[in-house]
């Protein structure tokens, strides 16, 4: 046991808060739950996907875009890149042990969503 003490930055390191606006958990935040962030964590639920079968399982989303998502979820440590020196050139993309876990926390969200459409859809169009 450790008798440090703690001080601001390294209580930020170990765990953010991420209502204060230099929090490094919103860039986390950020990228996990931006629309591409979370259809792709949803998709590679399934197991490791080629890029291209990627791409068509989210659909709608263009290749520059997927590349961008893919690059900053694997900087969050929760996908995983694996490229094949084959040609034509072969890469994986795989869900990491943490970005398992995030999908999982992203589907049941995704979930709620679902099971709430009617009444949401009902709230907004009441708002119009």
């Amino acid at each position: 046991m450790s008798d440090r003490t703690a001080t601001p930055l390294s209580d930020a390191l170990e765990r953010g808060d991420v209502l204060s606006p230099h929090c490094p958990s919103r860039v986390i935040l950020n990228h996990v739950t931006s629309k591409w962030g979370v259809l792709t964590l949803l998709a590679l639920r399934s197991g490791t996907l080629r890029f291209s079968a990627l791409r068509r399982k989210v659909s709608g989303v263009s290749e520059r875009m997927l590349a961008q998502t893919l690059q900053q979820l694997e900087g969050c440590r929760l996908v995983d890149r694996h490229s094949y020196a084959e040609v034509p050139p072969r890469v994986d993309y795989t869900l990491t042990p943490l970005g398992h876990e995030a999908a999982e926390r992203v589907a049941a969200l995704a979930d709620w969503i679902e099971a709430s459409l009617p009444l949401l859809l009902e709230s907004a169009s009441a708002d119009a």
